[in-house]
């Protein structure tokens, strides 16, 4: 299989591009809190392979002055004592959603999230699911390289 970059899909559809931007940068980092946002990011990309995300959102979490251990544990989460019971329902309801159409969300489920979150939280963090599933559908269809240098 070859790596190579497919096409730069930033500049052949700029308009969508840009719009996905806008929307990225619309989420409400303040009400989720920047470390849950970007957990939950690595972690959709981690599922979904996407290599230039994984790389952006562990930069990311590394700036925050996360333990690099803390974040190595993220794709084992399960396991991992580092994560607080607001993150483990979040990070669950990730795996959840990024899963559709294989696994439907059940109620159950919703309401642990809801143990933990307000309703204007959980939207917000369906907002930051369908971003970042949209951010690796790109990335990893076109082939979006990790950049070499930081």
């Amino acid at each position: 299989m070859s790596l190579a970059p497919r096409l730069d899909y930033s500049h052949l559809a700029p308009k969508a591009f840009q719009a996905l931007l806008t929307l990225s940068g619309a989420m409400n980092r303040k009400l989720l809190g920047s470390r849950l946002v970007d957990l939950v990011l690595l972690r959709v990309s981690q599922i979904n392979g996407c290599g230039y995300c994984v790389d952006m959102h562990w930069r990311d979490l590394l700036k925050m002055e996360m333990d690099p251990r803390h974040i190595n544990a993220v794709s084992a989460w399960h396991e991992a004592p580092f994560f607080s019971e607001r993150e483990r329902a979040a990070l669950r309801w990730a795996e959840v959603v990024n899963a559709i159409p294989q696994r439907d969300p059940d109620d159950n489920e919703f309401r642990l999230l809801q143990s933990h979150f307000r309703d204007d939280e959980i939207a917000e963090l369906g907002f930051v699911l369908v971003t970042i599933r949209a951010w690796n559908a790109l990335n990893v269809s076109f082939r979006n390289p990790i950049p070499v240098a930081p």
